[in-house]
């Protein structure tokens, strides 16, 4: 398998559950690291890069619940509930709570491959839409010009707030040059035909 393959973090107070896992999912080629409680998971989380977490539901000290709230909105970590149960309000709950996925032990490492990739391919579409929300939110802190070409390309093609940004980065990206830089062209050509429109034949 290639070193490309995703790294994926065990949580499960169950010793025994969480070495079969480790153990199926390395055999297939993904790197896993194991832990047995949210404070461990926490402490791995905060010096390791994974891409999903797969958590049991009920631990004593910390729920799964709870540890994939903190894993997402610290580490932007997402994750795929395990449970020995399976009754409606807990599905619910852990859905409320970012959760990818759901499956009922016990699972073995086969059944258990097509949800992972899954939830790894609903995690990068999640990192992503995260990550264009993080560039938009600092496009439109960055300065009055980018706002204002991103108003341009909005009333002219009728684009999103969203698809202007990502244009105006396509464009920076391509002529590799900062984005406030384009932005700033944009917005004085605007204003250049905006003043020959005005005056209007000699």
């Amino acid at each position: 398998m290639s070193n490309a393959m995703p790294s994926i973090l065990v949580v499960d107070d169950d010793k025994l559950v969480v070495a079969t896992l480790a153990r199926g999912l390395r055999s297939e080629g993904y790197e896993v690291l194991e832990a047995s409680s949210g404070s461990a998971a926490l402490r791995l989380a905060a010096v390791n890069s994974f891409d999903l977490a797969i958590l049991d539901i009920r631990m004593p000290e910390m729920s799964g619940t709870e540890l994939a709230q903190r894993l997402m909105s610290e580490h932007g970590l997402p994750a795929l509930f395990l449970s020995a149960y399976s009754d409606r309000e807990m599905v619910e709950s852990a859905i409320a709570r970012g959760g990818l996925g759901y499956l009922v032990k016990p699972v073995d490492v086969p059944n258990l491959i097509p949800a992972l990739q899954t939830a790894l391919a609903r995690g990068r579409d999640i990192n992503a839409l995260l990550e264009a929300k993080s560039q938009l939110e600092q496009a439109l802190s960055a300065g009055r010009e980018t706002s204002t070409a991103m108003g341009i390309l909005m009333e002219r093609f009728r684009m999103s707030r969203t698809g202007a940004f990502e244009e105006l980065r396509r464009c920076a990206r391509s002529q590799g040059r900062k984005i406030d830089k384009v932005a700033q062209e944009l917005v004085e050509a605007a204003e250049t035909l905006n003043a020959l429109g005005q005056a209007g034949p000699g």
